[in-house]
């Protein structure tokens, strides 16, 4: 028989479900001492002229050591990646996993207009603009404060974490533009006239033949009228690094379409 933490794991979609447990386990890797987190940032140097190619990735797993701020990031991870997935993404696994990617891409491209080796957190905020994009009637009540529509939700994030640290959260701000040029070439420019109905963001024949059967069908989770800010959580006078402090740093929701 299923313990309850079991069952809730097997619930979550595939795609979320893999990144979501490659994170915990880099930061377990970290926290035993298996591998340091330097080796894990991303920057332009190491990655390529030291051949060090993991950093692609592991920049967009490591959230940290094991923390009060780690279990929040981990909580707004699950949630907006989880309803993503149910939701507009519902038996799309490659097509998600394509928003997943292309995403990545971006933001490593974005990544020297800031100074933010780790891009994990830039990535759920790309989410957390889709979904509040895709599920505009639903109302949200920020921790008690005052209620508001799902499309204004990674704005309030924006200004709430703003006001936490003291300076622009270039980040969350990155996740934001991502996540728009996603939305904007996926959701409305196909629906425009010039556009012939072209998708340029559809998802490529080879990714989805890598996804046939993975056809999951989870139960829909239902959305909670109820936000707390989970993106920089805790005051933190350097952005989005987590586990490095300010010397160690080196310098450097739409019904569902079909995927073809």
């Amino acid at each position: 028989m299923a313990i309850p933490v079991e069952e809730w794991y097997y619930e979550v979609p595939i795609v979320t479900r893999t990144y979501v447990t490659a994170s915990v386990l880099t930061s377990l890797a970290v926290q035993v001492g298996f591998v340091n987190q330097f080796q894990l940032y991303f920057t332009f140097d190491k990655t390529f002229y030291d051949r060090q190619y993991w950093r692609f990735i592991t920049t967009f797993l490591y959230f940290g050591p094991f923390s009060l701020d780690f279990l929040y990031h981990m909580f707004f991870l699950v949630r907006y990646s989880r309803m993503l997935e149910e939701g507009s993404f519902r038996n799309r696994a490659a097509d998600y996993f394509w928003l997943l990617f292309l995403s990545s891409v971006a933001l490593l491209v974005l990544s020297p207009l800031s100074n933010v080796p780790f891009l994990g957190y830039s990535l759920a905020f790309t989410l957390v603009y889709i979904w509040s994009r895709r599920n505009p009637l639903i109302r949200l009540n920020f921790i008690g404060l005052f209620v508001f529509s799902a499309p204004f939700l990674p704005w309030v994030l924006l200004g709430f974490s703003l006001l936490l640290n003291n300076h622009f959260p270039m980040s969350d701000m990155m996740g934001i533009a991502v996540g728009h040029i996603y939305y904007f070439f996926e959701d409305v420019w196909p629906s425009e006239r010039i556009s012939g109905g072209r998708r340029w963001l559809k998802t490529p024949r080879i990714i989805v033949r890598l996804f046939e059967g993975i056809q999951e069908n989870p139960p829909v989770l239902q959305e909670e009228i109820f936000v707390d800010n989970g993106f920089n959580n805790i005051p933190d006078t350097v952005e989005n690094r987590p586990g490095l402090t300010e010397g160690e740093i080196p310098p450097d929701q739409q019904p569902p379409r079909s995927s073809s």
